[in-house]
């Protein structure tokens, strides 16, 4: 199935940067002592323009999927009353974004941070793999299983944007799921790096004209500690109606 095409990824040994649309990078150089960092982060909008535009040509008004992504550098914001409503679940605090329709629920103790072309971004500012993001796309869709299966969506998406080349990534599981008669599909995998490997889950769905996807994930020597919270971040996210 020939959803994505293969867009340029810079090197693994970089500081991985989201791309609006073209490649959003799956994980963080190193750091010894686990050195903190603000610095703000613009992705490049004009590449990922030309690379979708390019994509709606070659495959019939398919948008290319663009994924959430930590950044071990970024600045970080201040909670506010409006976005950090009451707890929910204990140990997570939930976001409802009303204006562009969807909500999940994240661990306690996570910072948003802010990445132009990122809708929303959470991360640990200890553990630079730990975060997650949503981003969305118009698309001419009306449902998630117009694209292919959930297997064929998700090998297309971790070989094709969610990895660099250079990466042996691996799926472990990819499932549909309906709920309230909305088809999600979510997907885990893991990409591995010479210095790393990212334990990664992904939602994704189609509603009020665009592409929602969701994503989350940690270091795989983290992955049994954080694995229920990110199941769990994953299992909240809802998109409705605006």
């Amino acid at each position: 199935m020939e959803l994505l095409q293969k867009s340029s990824i810079p090197s693994t040994h970089q500081t991985f940067l989201p791309k609006f649309s073209s490649q959003l990078m799956l994980g963080a150089s190193s750091r010894s002592g686990k050195q903190r960092a603000s610095v703000s982060v613009r992705a490049d909008h004009a590449s990922a323009a030309s690379t979708l535009s390019s994509l709606q040509d070659k495959i019939g008004r398919r948008q290319l999927l663009a994924v959430g992504a930590n950044v071990p550098g970024v600045m970080l914001l201040s909670h506010t009353a409006i976005s950090f409503a009451a707890e929910t679940k204990k140990g997570f605090l939930p976001v409802t974004d009303k204006k562009d329709g969807y909500s999940f629920i994240y661990p306690f103790g996570w910072q948003e941070v802010v990445i132009e072309g990122q809708d929303k971004v959470f991360k640990d500012v200890i553990e630079p793999l730990e975060s997650v993001s949503v981003n969305m796309f118009p698309t001419s869709k009306q449902d998630i299983r117009e694209f292919g299966s959930p297997q064929e969506v998700a090998e297309t998406l971790i070989k094709k944007v969610l990895a660099p080349p250079t990466q042996r990534t691996k799926l472990i599981e990819a499932k549909e799921q309906d709920i309230e008669g909305k088809a999600y599909y979510t997907f885990e995998y893991t990409a591995q790096a010479p210095n790393f490997t990212r334990h990664a889950l992904n939602a994704i769905c189609i509603n009020n004209g665009k592409f929602y996807t969701l994503t989350t994930g940690a270091n795989e020597r983290r992955w049994n500690k954080m694995k229920d919270r990110l199941f769990t971040i994953v299992d909240s996210f809802r998109v409705f109606n605006v």
